[in-house]
């Protein structure tokens, strides 16, 4: 029999003519796809003379995806033997899970979730294997003719410029080249379902009895646009263990319980009247703390750094924006225009173009360089209702947003200024743990088109950002085709309490706003030069960052953010006056105290101060009046008697004031 040389994890190997990457891989189990050559394939997949092949395991994370992808098709299954009138959708893998859509003439109920997990279990039992075809566009055709969804797929597939790439998660089911189906077989060898899918998938339904769930349902619209039908999506998650599931809902109860738009409601920090409007929130007074704090404290930041306040309008006539760019690159941002006598306006979705305006108010010398203007600036971005997500995703969003206008040759020294800022910031606020993003342009196909520039613009651009990011020696990820369209840029990806990862501070290189508006400085020579504009947001969005806070402390700020730092609960009636005593002298240095002067009994009135997650609770009953003292007790229901009340005023106020993060109750004495 023939023999192939072939190249298996750096090894040559010799096999036998019609192997298949399975037989590599038959003794570990855990092996659920293969790279053949650099693309992911199905272990079905032939051997070729020559081939380089890596094992890819359900625990990497391309394997994860398939598992899950895998998981997605049985449940798709499941759901048209459930349900015979479900036309299929789109169903990719996503993070931590999967999800499909269907259209169905009635919404999916818990209970038909439940009917649908059980007839998964069967599936999956049943040990069918995921069979790959490559058919023609006709032969795609006939096999789905009764699946609408999946026959306008094709049929974008087949126009200029792969259009099925435009929905929302089609890749997973037609790309360029060549068009497959999947087919599910029993172990009689008969097809029981198939669909229209790229693959690759796991080589048996048994590999994914370990660990998966479905999740929810909801609404969504047929590729993304409220112009299409609405279809039921069921969103799932899978793991290569069960244990892996538990861990998983468990993170996913904690979120729940750190959710900031439960506990905003619940801690009356602020609410999204439906008649202002979704995405627009009011902050009541305990969340006006909040940000008055935050605000207060990057204020004060950027003026120690040398940046100048200024403050622009929320509206500017359309032409504005197209000097800057931003119209046409960025309209679907932007909120339509609004005409006055003749003239469109529109709502400001950046500061960046007014702060240009002010830049060429006057001459300008080599000498201001670099010029630093800030401001609280509150811009509007036309977020689909479907996208948004309390604080975290919003219409109205007010940015702690600076522009730097430097020489060329100072452009590396402010980055670095810039992101030392940044990170400072995110540490002061106790989040500690971050990585660095490099986003850059997409440099190939039509996306490229939506960026402007030269290549070397970019590319001199992108190495600054580069080289100073690397400088930090924190982690470095490289990101595609994420930047501006008018330049790269660095985002600062922090995690939180619970190891979530959200977008936060951001700076970025700006070679074309400074052109466009034909921005210029005296040089030292006396010729006329060209600044350079760096962009940086250091919260990035307050709202955002509230949210991401709420959600990191759990509601349980920080002394120094708390809306009520202090509540004092007398023991009895009797003692009000001497708790009044002691909330005067905290008051007096600045605290935010309370009193409890209800007539709820003393338990009661510590539970509900316990539930506002107020850090301190002074207590004062009859022991503690007559040795002028005070009791604390803390946040996780720990307590310290008969503290002096001069030494508690002290304690609390040096800890507020040090802006310390750590639960009070370690200043316990």
């Amino acid at each position: 029999m023939s023999t192939l040389n072939i190249t298996v994890a750096g090894e040559n190997v010799t096999v036998e003519a019609g192997s298949k990457a399975a037989d590599l891989f038959a003794e570990k189990s855990d092996i659920v796809v293969a790279r053949i050559n650099g693309t992911l394939v199905d272990l079905s997949t032939e051997l070729a003379a020559g081939d380089t092949v890596e094992p890819v395991s359900v625990h990497d994370q391309e394997g994860l995806e398939v598992l899950r992808h895998s998981v997605a098709h049985v449940m798709a299954q499941a759901v048209q033997e459930y349900r015979k009138d479900a036309k299929l959708g789109i169903g990719p893998y996503i993070t931590d899970g999967f999800y499909f859509d269907f259209d169905v003439e009635e919404p999916f109920t818990p209970e038909d979730l439940k009917k649908i997990e059980k007839s998964m279990v069967k599936i999956i039992k049943s040990g069918q294997t995921f069979q790959r075809r490559v058919v023609t566009h006709e032969q795609a055709c006939a096999e789905m003719a009764n699946e609408p969804y999946k026959l306008e797929l094709l049929e974008l597939a087949q126009g200029p410029g792969s259009g099925a790439d435009a929905a929302e998660g089609a890749s997973v089911e037609v790309g360029a080249g060549e068009i497959t189906i999947y087919d599910n077989v029993n172990r009689k060898g008969e097809t029981v379902w198939k669909d229209l899918c790229r693959g690759p998938h796991v080589p048996s339904t048994k590999i994914l009895a370990n660990g998966y769930a479905l999740m929810r349902t909801g609404g969504a619209y047929w590729r993304g646009s409220e112009k299409n039908p609405m279809l039921q999506r069921i969103y799932g998650t899978a793991w290569p263990s069960k244990e892996e599931l538990v861990a998983y809902k468990d993170r996913i109860a904690e979120a729940e319980r750190r959710d900031h738009r439960r506990l905003g409601e619940e801690l009356d920090l602020f609410s999204f009247p439906k008649t202002i409007g979704p995405g627009l929130p009011v902050f009541h007074p305990k969340g006006g703390i909040i940000l008055r704090e935050m605000e207060n404290y990057v204020r004060e930041r950027h003026i120690a750094e040398g940046f100048q306040y200024v403050k622009t309008p929320h509206i500017s006539k359309e032409d504005l924006f197209y000097t800057s760019g931003h119209l046409p690159y960025y309209s679907d941002g932007m909120f339509p225009p609004m005409e006055d006598e003749g003239q469109a306006y529109r709502l400001k979705a950046m500061n960046c173009p007014m702060h240009n305006e002010i830049f060429r108010s006057r001459g300008r010398s080599y000498r201001e360089l670099p010029l630093r203007l800030f401001e609280f600036g509150t811009v509007y971005r036309d977020e689909k209702s479907g996208v948004l997500q309390g604080l975290t995703r919003v219409r109205m969003i007010t940015q702690d947003d600076s522009h730097s206008y430097v020489t060329k040759e100072q452009a590396p020294d402010e980055v670095r200024h810039l992101l030392k800022f940044m990170l400072s910031l995110l540490e002061d606020f106790g989040m500690t743990d971050f990585y660095l993003e490099l986003s850059t342009r997409d440099t190939e196909g039509d996306k490229k088109d939506k960026f402007i520039g030269t290549d070397e613009q970019w590319e001199e651009a992108t190495a600054v950002l580069e080289k100073v990011a690397a400088e930090t020696g924190i982690e470095l990820v490289a990101d595609p085709g994420g930047a501006a369209f008018y330049g790269p840029k660095i985002s600062v990806q922090a995690k939180d309490a619970i190891g979530r990862t959200w977008q936060m501070s951001t700076v970025q290189y700006d070679f074309n706003q400074p052109a466009r508006f034909g921005l210029e400085y005296q040089a030292a020579d006396g010729s006329r030069q060209q600044p350079v504009m760096i962009h940086c947001a250091k919260f990035g969005a307050l709202e955002r960052f509230f949210g991401v806070l709420t959600e990191h402390y759990a509601g349980m700020f920080p002394a120094w953010l708390a809306p009520v730092q202090v509540v004092g609960v007398p023991v009895a009636e009797a003692f009000n006056d001497y708790m009044g005593e002691v909330a005067a002298k905290l008051a007096a240095q600045g605290v935010r105290v309370e009193l409890d002067y209800g007539t709820d009994r003393f338990p009661k009135k510590i539970r509900t101060a316990s539930k506002e997650k107020v850090p301190f609770i002074l207590i004062a009953g009859g022991e503690d009046a007559e040795n002028g003292a005070v009791s604390f007790r803390f946040r996780d229901g720990s307590q310290e008697n008969g503290v002096p009340v001069d030494e508690a005023v002290t304690r609390i106020v040096e800890h507020i004031k040090s802006r310390n993060n750590e639960d009070p109750k370690n200043i316990a004495g």
